[in-house]
């Protein structure tokens, strides 16, 4: 009977085993990978609060430092906070929100004294990063001057605070619509105490966006038994109006020493953010857990296996940001307000902003048409709104503003790629249009460029970019055009996106400021000399990195070179020249460096995918794993630039599983060289293409052979659509270069 009994003990064990093992297998937890914190040090940029994909609230701690480095509100460096903002930017270069400040506090605080900076905030506290943990959807931070644990999750458009007190300890939260930091400054805002579970009001303010209208509710999960409100400077009753305005609310510590905080925001009205806040009640674990599980499913649509954990980190975390922004930013009915204050509403679709376009067309709007097309098409009709204001597509969107920030109208390769890529949902006819119209205009530098074919350099700084931008913004028409069969449109903007040629020196090899005697160079030239956004040929850079923007025409460029081997001469000197950057007024965008090669900045981007074009893949190869090596880490100071609302992160991971959008609206992929042993993209018509990398490793990042579902395959680009039709694509990886491997042209182009 004994040994029966031990038999079946072992039995058990077993079984339990197995079932362990099973649950393990099917239960990947990709969420445990991603490390919010990288990009929260160095020039990243990025924040470490909760969100979810696209989320309208990123509820995040804010330092209280007008500096560069906080653009986002927070850097890794500091250990003071001021508080909890609900909106956010990931990785911009500019500054902005951080729009309706809460702050729990263990104390009675003087809020009729306007601080003249950061030290002089009386509710302030300091923490450790010991005491501070993040994970998407979810952050806490313990306020050490407090004595509280604050723990923040969210919805889609709606936010949950929980703060735990010290028994017997004050509990209080102080509200502070007048705090802004870098370029953001109130001017007007107001708090009303509706009953004593509801505070609501509004902050307007102006800054990069300059007509940004936030409204609020915050419900307390317990009664407010006291309160003070303070305008500018004076204490008032029940409602304040004022341009800065703040307010601490006291509750009864004898009710627990837990309270929680549901807030909503909305750009119409305090009405929609009432109706945005029906998305959560107080159940802070259930929101977190579906906050973790929505972002589980977003993380699984792409898995990559390998045996190195590192790895596993930086491609999440890099996921994990690439989904961040653009954000939602209609209300739950579809209402949104508009720069001009007029209040629209999103049929059919959902309304988004912060389109960080300059950055993002290059890989995460590509990379977004696997992982959401269905929101592409929203992006595409939210563009198309607000290209009514002024019959010109937007460039930068925050909160509803055109901030015109950076060069080239780059909604259009959005938009032309979203069509070839067949998503649908937007009207073709009225995005063609609405693209025609606006490279038909005359702003920003266009009424020079169709009157030269180039922009003199004489008559609008950064002529250089601005010109090569608008040659590929003119291509991209031009397929559309095609596509639609308007012959007589795709001749024209045919023609004009060769523009590049104008500015091409035969002599240096570099693209140059060309005077509008059509003759004359800009002189006298230093290819490494910078000059920030002002009196310069090049936006945030240099020649070296400016003049290999030409994505659509890459053949004709090394031919302009003098052939193959002198394009693919001059690419190694990128590479391989010395890092000084010349001038007085360096671009602090140049980072990142390789050589001149500034990975931390948007325009070298597609440069080391150049070599495909030019018969030598495996110097794409080379260069490529050297940056997924060298310019990423899974340390607070793992980006080597501004995140730029995904694009840093959308470029590794793009990069990390062997494909890259060299020329997004081309619809076609240039290979590089993965990193991962297997990757398996869901993709959204429910098939499956999976990627292998056998003898992947540090060494072997040369492509000796490749199979694509089992037949040969010796071509260094793949089309969307060949990807969509699901499959197997195989490399054989070795330490050498083969240079025979990928020589033959991809007839899919």
């Amino acid at each position: 009977m004994k040994h029966f009994l031990n038999l079946f003990i072992l039995l058990l064990i077993v079984s339990c085993n197995k079932n362990r093992s099973k649950t393990s297998n099917n239960s990947i937890f990709l969420t445990k990978h991603v490390n919010t914190f990288i990009g929260t040090g160095g020039h990243g940029h990025t924040y470490p609060g909760a969100t979810v994909p696209f989320g309208m609230l990123q509820v995040t701690p804010v330092n209280g430092v007008s500096s560069w480095d906080w653009c986002s509100g927070y850097h890794y460096s500091d250990s003071l906070v001021v508080g909890f903002s609900h909106l956010a930017l990931s990785g911009t270069g500019i500054g902005d929100l951080a729009d309706v400040l809460v702050m729990p506090v263990n104390k009675a605080v003087d809020l009729t004294v306007m601080p003249k900076g950061r030290d002089s905030i009386t509710y302030k506290s300091s923490y450790s990063h010991n005491n501070e943990t993040s994970q998407p959807g979810y952050y806490q931070l313990f306020l050490k001057d407090h004595n509280i644990n604050a723990e923040l999750t969210t919805g889609l458009r709606s936010a949950i605070h929980k703060y735990t007190y010290k028994t017997n300890d004050v509990q209080s939260v102080v509200l502070d619509l007048g705090f802004a930091i870098n370029w953001d400054k109130a001017t007007a805002s107001a708090i009303q105490v509706e009953d004593s579970l509801t505070v609501s009001g509004y902050r307007y303010s102006t800054g990069w966006a300059k007509n940004q209208k936030v409204f609020f509710v915050a419900k307390f999960s317990k009664p407010i038994i006291k309160y003070d409100l303070v305008g500018d400077k004076i204490k008032v009753d029940q409602v304040v109006n004022a341009k800065k305005s703040a307010a601490q609310l006291f509750f009864d510590e004898t009710e627990g020493d837990k309270l929680y905080v549901q807030v909503a925001l909305s750009s119409v009205s305090v009405a929609n953010a009432k109706e945005n806040l029906g998305e959560v009640n107080f159940g802070f674990d259930e929101v977190k857990e579906k906050a973790n599980k929505i972002w589980e499913s977003s993380l699984g649509k792409i898995k990559v296996e390998t045996s190195i954990d590192s790895l596993k980190t930086v491609f999440y975390s890099a996921m994990y940001h690439a989904q961040l922004a653009p954000v939602t930013f209609s209300d739950k009915n579809g209402q949104f307000r508009k720069q001009t204050d007029s209040v629209v509403s999103a049929s059919n679709y959902t309304a988004y902003s912060t389109l960080s376009l300059w950055d993002t067309f290059r890989a995460e709007h590509p990379l977004l048409t696997f992982l959401a097309p269905n929101k592409v098409s929203d992006m595409v009709n939210t563009m198309l709104e607000y290209y009514k204001d002024k019959n010109i597509l937007p460039v930068w969107t925050l909160y509803g503003n055109e901030t015109n920030t950076m060069t080239g109208y780059h909604s259009i390769p959005v938009i032309v790629e979203a069509y070839l890529k067949g998503i649908k949902g937007f009207n073709v006819e009225e995005a063609y249009l609405a693209m025609k119209t606006t490279m038909m205009q005359d702003e920003r530098g266009l009424e020079f460029y169709k009157n030269y074919g180039y922009i003199p350099y004489n008559l609008l700084d950064e002529s250089v970019t601005i010109t090569l931008e608008y040659a590929y913004n003119d291509w991209c028409v031009a397929q559309m055009a095609k596509a639609l069969g308007k012959t007589e449109d795709y001749e024209l903007f045919l023609k004009r996106s060769e523009a590049y040629k104008y500015l091409f020196d035969t002599k240096t090899g570099f693209m140059r400021g060309k005077f509008e005697d059509g003759k004359s160079w800009n002189e006298p030239f230093d290819p490494k000399y910078s000059n920030h956004r002002e009196h310069t040929d090049y936006t945030e850079g240099n020649a070296w990195q400016h003049s290999w923007f030409v994505p659509h025409a890459v053949e004709d460029l090394a031919e302009m070179h003098g052939g193959n081997e002198k394009f693919t001469a001059k690419l190694e000197q990128l590479f391989t020249e010395s890092s000084e950057i010349t001038g007085s007024n360096v671009s602090a965008d140049i980072s990142g460096l390789i050589g001149q090669y500034a990975h931390g900045n948007e325009p070298s981007h597609h440069i080391a995918y150049m070599f495909n074009h030019a018969e030598k893949p495996w110097r794409t190869q080379y260069w490529v794993r050297e940056i997924l090596d060298t310019q990423y880490n899974t340390t607070p100071n793992g980006l080597s630039g501004n995140e730029d609302c995904g694009q840093m992160s959308a470029w590794y991971v793009m990069s990390s599983i062997g494909l890259y959008p060299l020329n997004p609206a081309s619809t076609v992929y240039e290979i590089g060289s993965p990193i991962f042993d297997k990757t398996t993209m869901q993709l959204p018509n429910g098939k499956v293409f999976i990627i292998i990398a056998e003898n992947v490793s540090a060494d072997n990042i040369y492509i000796q052979s490749a199979t694509l579902n089992g037949k040969d395959f010796n071509t260094t680009s793949i089309s969307h659509e060949t990807i969509l039709n699901g499959g197997e694509l195989k490399f054989v990886m070795g330490n050498q270069p083969n240079k025979a491997w990928g020589l033959t042209k991809n007839t899919q182009e």
